[in-house]
């Protein structure tokens, strides 16, 4: 294991027992009375503190250079100090700090080699930072939800991209996925200015990004193989479901900035589409940033399926149709879905028993035919942090 990276992961992991407490109080379930302050960070805490952070350590570790270490060090104690007994704006500071070093370590990915996958992820870096400053300037938290949201979308289109290359995707594939990237960011903006107007277009905008994922995923082809390929395929194809879910929200339904539209969106997007993501490349990022073994095993689906089953219990049934005890349950199931994840994760990296069937290291190939052109360097590929 790489011990000097674990202390920018430690906050990270923290940032999400925390939200996962925050979550279960604002559902009015009994939890840890860890902080009063939980309940009014808990968006800003998971996206910043838990997927900022997460995501700012592998473009570090991929940067290769010292000072981009400063945007996972800085996001994940911004998490921490948001949930301190100390100002508000100390915390809200320290994020907005990180993300702005974000946004730096993706101009210098970008200097290095100019790929649309790298820009993609940087207009997500923008947004992420365009959140927090709102944030820091008192804005609400739902009026900033489509650029936070937009945060974690382009970020997990850009990588998306570099794997859609491995089928040898066409220039304007790509070009098509830059457009709809751009649509993204300037309909997050919209809907801070004109929610009327902007809301549907963001709605729009991310149905156009679904049906290009769909169109352009290995996991089409993956999701009918076995083993890591397979697991990761399933959550990749569920994750692209509930993002429909959000996208198709926002068009339908406009402005959401409370009540049961608002929790179905904001859900369907931060855990069906970003949490799932989460677990499909967990075995695959975790082991290149830390240099931890991480094998696959097949109880990796337990927490994938019951984070499916819970949130369609929530969404498709207690916000759908104003069913509070069923919304209360799926929440609940959420949180369980969370925990075992993390479980799950522990186990399998401490176990020393191999899976029954032992397979090589994950590669690229696992998922794709044999690329004809190499992982471009400093994107979130494996070979980009390996």
């Amino acid at each position: 294991m790489s011990w000097r990276r674990l202390p920018f992961l430690l906050p990270a992991g923290l940032a999400l027992l925390l939200g996962v407490d925050a979550g279960l109080r604002l559902l009015g379930v009994p939890a840890l009375p860890l902080s009063q302050r939980l309940p009014v960070v808990h968006g800003p805490l998971l996206v910043l503190g838990f997927v900022g952070t997460l995501v700012a350590l592998e473009r570090a570790v991929a940067l290769r250079r010292p000072a981009g270490y400063a945007a996972p060090a800085l996001l994940g104690a911004g998490g921490l100090l948001l949930v301190a007994p100390l100002p508000l704006r100390a915390g809200q500071s320290l994020s907005t700090a990180g993300a702005v070093a974000l946004v730096a370590v993706y101009v210098a990915l970008w200097r290095r080699q100019r790929d649309d996958a790298v820009l993609i992820q940087a207009l997500g870096a923008v947004l992420a930072t365009g959140g927090a400053l709102l944030w820091l300037g008192s804005v609400a938290v739902p009026r900033l939800l489509p650029w936070l949201a937009g945060f974690v979308v382009l970020t997990i289109a850009g990588e998306r991209l570099e794997l859609a290359r491995l089928q040898i995707l066409s220039s304007w594939g790509a070009a098509a996925l830059v457009l709809t990237a751009a649509a993204v960011t300037v309909s997050a903006v919209a809907s801070l200015l004109w929610p009327t107007v902007g809301f549907p277009l963001l709605g729009v905008s991310v149905l156009a990004l679904v049906g290009w994922l769909a169109a352009h995923d290995v996991a089409r082809r993956t999701v009918h193989a076995v083993g890591l390929p397979r697991f990761i395929a399933v959550c990749l194809l569920a994750g692209y479901a509930w993002l429909a879910v959000a996208g198709g929200t926002w068009l339908l339904a406009g402005p959401v900035l409370d009540g049961p539209a608002y929790d179905a969106a904001v859900h369907a997007v931060f855990l069906g589409f970003t949490l799932s993501m989460i677990m499909a490349h967990a075995p695959v990022i975790l082991p290149a940033v830390l240099r931890v073994r991480l094998p696959y095993r097949a109880a990796m689906y337990a927490p994938a399926l019951l984070l499916q089953a819970s949130l369609a219990v929530r969404a498709l049934v207690g916000d759908a149709w104003g069913v509070d005890v069923a919304r209360r349950a799926g929440g609940i199931g959420n949180a369980a879905a969370v925990l075992l994840f993390l479980g799950v994760m522990v186990w399998s990296a401490s176990s020393r028993r191999e899976p029954g069937r032992r397979r090589p290291a994950y590669r690229a190939a696992d998922t794709a035919p044999p690329p004809q052109v190499p992982a471009s360097r400093g994107t979130l590929t494996v070979g980009a942090v390996r």
